[in-house]
């Protein structure tokens, strides 16, 4: 953990709503609808008196779209990072997608398994080692401010409870993220916790 002596404040939300060209499974980066553009400009109200210092976000379309309109509401930059997008699909781009096509991969994950990966693509481990190192970049960058992150539901899934030291590594392979659902992680000089989960608080008199 790098040496934070103010607290970071980082609002982590899944992009909106989107759709894509192909109904086939890929890493294309995905328009915003019209819902996911409404959910921007809800996400954005909610987060006014946050005093949000700036937006960070993967570098897939519908992450920066999210982010753009966020941050038209709230007046502050907008930063883009490959860093923070979603798993890659490898090979598996060649099927068609359904809720099943990446069962394997999030079972092994699940289990503790981070050598599996989508064939052709970047294992659980790299995935988690790319989005803790931009995570930490953002939390060194930006101490004693609350900041949004706008990454991926995958991503968001496998990494965040890793990062953090009081819920179980696997937290949140079973809890699906909604699009602009937020989870709130604080870092300081003593390591990373996890606030919220997908919006809700979580009791951390009892957490593990």
């Amino acid at each position: 953990m790098s040496d934070l002596f103010c607290a970071a404040t980082l609002v982590v939300a899944r992009h909106g709503e989107a759709e894509y060209d192909t109904d086939l499974a890929s890493d294309d980066a995905g328009t915003l609808t019209l819902a996911g553009r409404d959910q921007c400009r809800h996400l954005a109200e909610s987060l006014r008196d946050r005093k949000i210092a700036a937006i960070w976000c993967s570098d897939m379309a519908r992450a920066v779209q999210t982010a753009e309109i966020v941050a038209a509401t709230l007046n502050v930059p907008v930063r883009v990072r490959r860093g923070l997008r979603e798993f890659g699909v490898g090979e598996l781009a060649r099927q068609r997608f359904s809720p099943d096509l990446f069962a394997d991969v999030f079972a092994a994950w699940t289990s503790g398994d981070l050598s599996s990966g989508c064939p052709g693509a970047e294992t659980g481990s790299d995935v988690v080692r790319r989005v803790e190192d931009e995570l930490q970049s953002i939390a060194d960058q930006c101490r004693g401010e609350t900041v949004l992150v706008i990454s991926h539901g995958g991503a968001m899934r496998l990494v965040l409870p890793r990062l953090t030291g009081n819920v179980p590594n696997d937290f949140g392979m079973g809890k699906a993220l909604d699009n602009l659902a937020t989870c709130e992680l604080m870092a300081d000089a003593d390591g990373w916790v996890l606030i919220s989960w997908n919006g809700r608080p979580l009791d951390l008199s009892s957490a593990d």
